[in-house]
Formats: C-alpha cells, structure tokens, sequence
C-alpha cells in the first residue's frame, strides 16, 4: 500500500529526519533569542546606617550600578545576589509580585517594604513613576513617599 502511493520507507525516514532537524533548530534558534540579553542581576544588601539597599545590574542594557535605597527600612536577612533567569527566585528581602522572564531580561516587578520597584529593559518604574535607566544613579526611597496602596500582585484571569 505504501509503495504505491509514492512512499517508501526510505523516503518516510528522510522526511522524519529533516523535520527532526528542522524542529531542533527551531527550538535552539528561539531559546537563544530568548536568553541572549541575560538577566537581571540584583544585588540585596544594606548600607552603613544598615538601611536596605538594592544595586541593578544588566549587562546587554549597559546598566550597572543602580541603586535603589529603602530609608527607613532594615535588611533583616544576610546579602545575597539573585540572578533573574527564570522564575520563583527566592530574594532576601522584599517580595516579588510579578515577574514574565520569557524573553531575558523580562520584567520584575517587586514589593520592597511598601515602594512597588518594577525593573523594565526600557525604563525603571518607582511607585508609578518612571526613571529612566542611566548607570550609577542612586534612587532614594523615602517612608514617606510610599504609595498610598501597597503592591499587589497583578489579578489572576
């Protein structure tokens, strides 16, 4: 039945195998399009006073040393840094409300002690505000410039 309508085995194993081949390449071709920007990495520390501070850093973007100072607000648990190359990282102080890490350095959106941080590639949003990106500013947080509304994290659908 095969053989009569052109197929032969032959020519259905060359097909799986370029389809094969074709589908990989796809597959590594948009996975290193996803990543190749890298991520957002986040330094969570505090300064001489003990206040928390975050330093932003991403090398495709040029960014590097952005800090964001919480005044007012004690880092409780050790310094640490976190890489933000897929979802669910653990951070060491605040929380992260939303995070869409699809394409690298995707968005992410924290909650740290009250002051919504959301870290875009184009711009960097304070408590609704936008910053754009320069390297080495410094961005203070005060208490009382803490929205009105805490963050929350963005309603499921």
């Amino acid at each position: 039945m095969l053989r009569s309508a052109g197929l032969t085995p032959k020519s259905v194993l060359i097909t799986f195998v370029v389809v094969g081949v074709l589908y990989f390449a796809a597959f590594w071709g948009i996975e290193r399009f996803r990543q190749h920007r890298g991520p957002w990495e986040i330094t969570f520390s505090d300064n001489a006073q003990g206040e928390a501070v975050l330093s932003v850093s991403q090398r495709a973007l040029k960014i590097s040393g952005v800090q964001l100072i919480v005044h007012g607000e004690h880092a409780t648990n050790a310094p640490g840094s976190v890489r933000f190359d897929r979802v669910l990282m653990p951070v060491p102080f605040g929380r992260v409300i939303y995070e869409d890490l699809t394409f690298l350095p995707g968005v992410v959106t924290f909650d740290l002690f009250g002051h919504e941080v959301e870290l875009l590639p184009r711009v960097l949003i304070v408590n609704k505000k936008e910053v754009p990106w320069q390297s080495g500013i410094v961005v203070d947080l005060w208490p009382t410039n803490k929205p009105a509304e805490p963050p929350q994290p963005p309603k499921q659908r």
